[in-house]
C-alpha cells in the first residue's frame, strides 16, 4: 500500500464544522485516505511494470532494426 500525504486532522475539522460529529468526520477521513491510497496503487506503474516495458521496448528495437536492415537490402539488390 502506498503512502499517501493526506491531513486526515484538517479534513475531519472541516466536515465537523460543516455540521458532522467528530466521529463522523474521523471515519469519513479515513474512508477518504484509504481510497486515496487504493486509487494510487492502481494506477502508478511499479519498478517491475517498468521492468517489463522495457524489456519490450529492447525486443521492438532489435525487431526495427531488422526489419530496416532487411528492407535496405531489398532496395539494394533491386539496383546492383
Amino acid at each position: 500500500m502506498s503512502t499517501v500525504t493526506f491531513d486526515t486532522l484538517k479534513f475531519a475539522e472541516r466536515l465537523e464544522k460543516a455540521g458532522l460529529t467528530r466521529e463522523q468526520a474521523a471515519a469519513i477521513a479515513e474512508a477518504q485516505k484509504d481510497a486515496f491510497s487504493e486509487a494510487l496503487d492502481s494506477t502508478l506503474a511499479t519498478k517491475a511494470d517498468i521492468t517489463v516495458l522495457d524489456a519490450k521496448v529492447d525486443k521492438l528495437s532489435w525487431m526495427m532494426g531488422i526489419l530496416i536492415a532487411i528492407a535496405i537490402a531489398n532496395f539494394a539488390k533491386q539496383f546492383f
